[in-house]
């Protein structure tokens, strides 16, 4: 066989092709995990740019007087942003204090205080855990492909030096299909884990980023509230408490204050 048809034999489809049951099927596992991973990728990266960008202009609408009423007018257009949901948390806990009256005394300022708090910590852990989701299919494939291809490796490996023996020939033409054929496993492995490592890196730091943007929008909301009950205002400028609204999985997304009601 010449250089030029083992070249042939050395591409991708045939040594595929040429694979026996067990590494086909770590190539098509390999293949279907990297196709998964891209699809994470390719969502966490769109959706925290856009939460990002969401919660700058949230900040801003924090900014100045009667910016509970700005930041309301923004919401509105994104009910389904992460800090919308807290904010609409936050808000019904506000005005079932107030439809029950129990702000009246300042042990009842100071527990509304403390509950509004509570209800906007509760809130940002439920929505972190949510943009947690998808995390741990990046952190499985970018630790587990390697070793899937090098188990592909040993196993073509095996399979190359027995067909070496049943022939009798060491010749290239002999061994480079084999060995190329079990090198390809490895490498499909360190195609699927490298950008799943990478990814997975970037998208915990856009996390943590994000929830420390969330802790901030929600403690501006937390002091703009407070200044309005020493004040004596009950009412929240231009907000309307959103109704529940459904996921993407279909169930209800009630605001925490009507859940334990």
């Amino acid at each position: 066989m010449s250089a030029t048809q083992v070249a042939a034999h050395l591409t991708p489809l045939e040594l595929f092709e040429q694979a026996d049951v067990i590494v086909k099927s770590i190539l098509v596992l390999l293949a279907l995990a990297s196709l998964v991973s891209w699809g994470v990728i390719i969502d966490k990266l769109l959706r925290f740019a856009r939460l990002r960008r969401n919660a700058i202009t949230w900040t801003a609408a924090l900014a100045g007087q009667r910016s509970l009423g700005r930041l309301a007018q923004e919401l509105k257009q994104h009910t389904q942003d992460p800090f919308a949901r807290i904010y609409h948390a936050i808000l019904d806990e506000w005005h079932t204090t107030h439809r029950q009256h129990l702000q009246k005394e300042a042990s009842g300022r100071d527990s509304l205080k403390e509950r509004i708090n509570r209800v906007g910590q509760i809130a940002s852990n439920v929505e972190v855990e949510q943009l947690q989701r998808g995390l741990s299919v990046l952190a499985t494939v970018g630790s587990v492909a390697p070793f899937v291809g090098l188990f592909g490796t040993v196993w073509g490996i095996m399979n190359a030096f027995q067909g070496i023996a049943a022939s009798n020939n060491t010749s290239l033409a002999v061994v480079a299909p084999g060995i190329a054929e079990a090198l390809f496993a490895t490498a499909l492995g360190l195609v699927a884990a490298i950008p799943a490592v990478v990814a997975y890196n970037r998208a915990s730091g856009d996390l943590n980023n994000y929830a420390s943007r969330l802790s901030t929008l929600v403690g501006l909301v937390e002091v703009q509230l407070s200044r309005q009950l020493e004040a004596g205002e009950s009412q929240v400028e231009n907000v309307e408490v959103a109704p529940a609204k459904a996921d993407r999985s279909g169930h209800n997304v009630t605001p925490l204050a009507a859940q334990g009601a």
